[in-house]
């Protein structure tokens, strides 16, 4: 077992790395850009970042399942240009094989690497006994709860006793409780020197999570993904939630997430940037529209961390709201601290007939993809044009999910604002009468 105590040495080393993925037009999609991170013996590293940041994509990296586009991975110093045979990957979707019962799920890594029968079986029954199975060998994942399936999870990867675990946020599919049990039961281990690997790399998109577990928590930016900010966690485990250094790590680390790029912040106006420059955040009108009205119901101001924790909100589940209410100018944030306008208490204030209207005004300035999409209709001779038009334009800047997440997007809040309407059976985007004659 690992002794937690010992000098720490270098387990991987990433210097420069950048991962590009093509789209439909074959143009080159940066995902990654300049990421030098290093992961020694001994210690929990969180990579921590908003949806779109590249955390899995640089997880795989590290586990030798995909290449980078440039740079350089290093394991024991050695490049890394297959597999990484040091690396065991813990998913978040559990990926067990529903016809193996738990012992063969947890032995199946073993036997593709050619493990004699009495060996697997021996390793796998440590395994299964030290993430807490013990009496489930035989059962099969269609009998276990999805803790328990996750757990598996564990046991199949702790079970090659490898260098470097890396877990792709393992407990986000879990329940509180469930998450929390778990949690819980691998710092034990880690704290006791029993853990089965010498060192851990976690993604995650949960704050609390990060400061819990990790010795050191790397934040990255998003598109591309950027190393933006690291933390040093040095509080003893276990870790109690309501100390001042616990409460203070996690405010600092909200500011980072909820903080804007200067450099795109800064580059264009509202007035002057572009769908591709200033994408529209993954929210509905009605969510935006609630993250509003309780600002406004909490006198105008609320500290981030705060609401999230109040809401029992992630911060993936809360920053697209944020993000699209500070877009269209109904909110301001600076760091945690967040502040309704003078347009965000009429849009909270008004009957919703007016709400539209005010919505309608704002979207219509300061939402890139709207406004391009309003102007497009009122320059064609009959206001209308097939949505595939805009969706091939889009993806010029965009994967083709992203694009069609932005186009549903756009209609979504056009339609709320009736600046123009969709036909899904036509494919056909018309702009509102009363918004063609102005």
């Amino acid at each position: 077992m690992t002794d937690h105590t010992l000098t720490r040495n270098a387990l991987i080393d990433v210097v420069g790395i950048e991962k590009n993925f093509g789209d439909a037009k074959g143009d080159a999609l940066p995902v990654l850009d300049g990421i030098d991170l290093h992961i020694a013996e001994n210690e929990i590293v969180a990579l921590l970042g908003r949806s779109g940041s590249g955390k899995s994509t640089l997880l795989r990296i590290l586990a030798g399942l995909i290449p980078a586009s440039s740079g350089t991975v290093e394991v024991d110093g050695k490049p890394l240009t297959g597999p990484n045979p040091g690396a065991a990957m813990v998913f978040q979707s559990f990926a067990l094989m529903p016809w193996l019962t738990v012992q063969e799920n947890v032995e199946l890594g073993l036997a593709a690497r050619g493990v004699d029968r009495p060996e697997r079986r021996d390793r796998a029954l440590r395994a299964i006994d030290t993430i807490g199975l013990d009496g489930f060998e035989s059962a099969y994942p269609r009998e276990l709860s999805g803790g328990m399936r996750q757990r598996v999870g564990f046991a199949r990867a702790l079970v090659r006793q490898p260098d470097l675990l890396l877990m792709d946020e393992p407990f986000s599919a879990l329940d509180v409780l469930t998450a929390e049990n778990l949690r819980n039961e691998i710092t034990e281990l880690w704290t006791a020197g029993t853990f089965p690997a010498k060192s851990v790399c976690i993604v995650t998109h949960n704050i609390e999570e990060a400061v819990l577990l990790a010795d050191r928590v790397v934040v990255l930016g998003s598109k591309p993904g950027r190393i933006i900010h690291e933390a040093r966690i040095p509080m003893p485990r276990p870790r109690d939630r309501s100390a001042p250094a616990f409460e203070a790590l996690v405010d600092e680390l909200y500011g980072t997430l909820t903080g804007r790029d200067k450099v795109l912040e800064d580059a264009l106006p509202a007035a002057d940037a572009t769908p591709v420059s200033r994408p529209l955040p993954n929210a509905t009108v009605g969510g935006m529209a609630g993250l509003v009205e309780i600002l406004a119901s909490k006198g105008g101001s609320a500290d981030l961390p705060e609401l999230a924790a109040e809401l029992t909100f992630e911060i993936d589940d809360l920053m697209p709201l944020v993000d699209a209410a500070a877009l269209l100018g109904f909110v301001t944030v600076d760091g945690n601290d967040l502040d309704i306008s003078a347009a965000g208490r009429d849009f909270a204030a008004v009957p919703l007939t007016e709400a539209k209207v005010v919505f309608a005004a704002q979207a219509a300035e300061r939402a890139p993809l709207v406004r391009t999409i309003v102007r497009a209709l009122r320059v064609n001779d009959r206001h209308c044009l097939r949505l595939s038009f805009f969706r091939d334009l889009l993806r010029r800047g965009f994967a083709d999910d992203d694009a069609d997440r932005q186009l549903r997007t756009a209609v979504d809040w056009g339609r709320y604002a009736e600046l123009y309407d969709y036909d899904a059976d036509s494919d056909q985007l018309r702009l509102d009468p009363d918004v063609a004659r102005g």
